[in-house]
């Protein structure tokens, strides 16, 4: 542990995956209790068309993918309150369509090379200082939005209905749930990867979920667990020399199946 973190970008990619596992771990609680699970892989998704955009274009692919992101989650929510389409319907076609998108518009503009793959697969090895500052500010803003109107999220993810008519804003306080997950996983995708930040945001809150101990200390075990899979799995990574996002991923399902387990027997 001590020689891997002698390097600087290992440091760098530590830090990172912290601050991801963190930011992940505690937005995907309330996405899984709304029954979301699907809409951080179709934010995942939406966000790389604005990665294609950028490389295409020539601008940031970081701040292309946000501000794509934030689009497809202020189309998700509105789709889903105004159209009452079922919520799954709406993900599964954005998610198709987004992916579709994607792979047209790198088709046409050639941008086939290492800079899409490391959107798509993760490159937390490769993860700058500025890329630690950007996530670091907006990361702490989307938690802090969180922290502070987590009961009322709670309130309308246990029961929407009852939450509108005890007068909480729930049209409001929706918009700023898949906009505060749209930015975080545009931020992710850098580090994890756009085909498995999803993994990240949902397995640790559905194992944390099996212990059944509340909503507080089922948030604490999420984060926990993520935590631990983003340094097991950035361990084997560096001592195999395996991709990280995967690594992080399987270490993430291994703990889910050991959950299982335990709160079988």
């Amino acid at each position: 542990m001590i020689e891997m973190l002698s390097y600087d970008f290992m440091q760098r990619a530590f830090l990172a995956g912290i601050l991801i596992a963190t930011l992940a771990s505690i937005s995907g609680t309330f996405i899984v209790l709304k029954r979301y699970s699907m809409m951080s892989e179709t934010l995942a998704h939406s966000a790389l068309v604005g990665v294609a955009v950028g490389l295409v274009a020539g601008f940031n692919p970081l701040w292309m993918a946000v501000s794509v992101a934030i689009l497809s989650s202020w189309t998700i929510e509105y789709l889903r309150s105004s159209f009452s389409l079922y919520s799954d319907a709406i993900l599964a076609i954005l998610l198709s369509g987004s992916l579709a998108v994607a792979i047209i518009i790198v088709s046409l503009g050639g941008a086939f090379n290492n800079s899409l793959f490391s959107y798509l697969f993760g490159s937390i090895l490769s993860v700058s200082s500025e890329d630690i500052v950007t996530i670091m500010i907006f990361g702490t803003i989307s938690l802090l939005l969180l922290l502070a109107f987590s009961k009322e999220l709670y309130f309308i993810a246990y029961d929407e209905e009852v939450a509108k008519t005890s007068g909480v804003k729930v049209k409001f306080l929706n918009y700023l749930l898949v906009t505060v997950v749209a930015i975080i996983i545009a931020l992710s995708i850098r580090v994890v990867g756009s085909l498995l930040i999803g993994a990240l945001m949902v397995i640790p809150t559905v194992a944390a979920l099996q212990y059944k101990v509340g909503f507080f200390k089922t948030g604490l075990i999420s984060l926990v667990i993520a935590l631990f899979s983003v340094v097991a799995g950035m361990t084997v990574s560096f001592y195999f020399s395996l991709p990280s996002g995967a690594t992080i991923v399987l270490c993430v399902i291994f703990i889910f199946v050991i959950s299982l387990v335990v709160n079988k027997k």
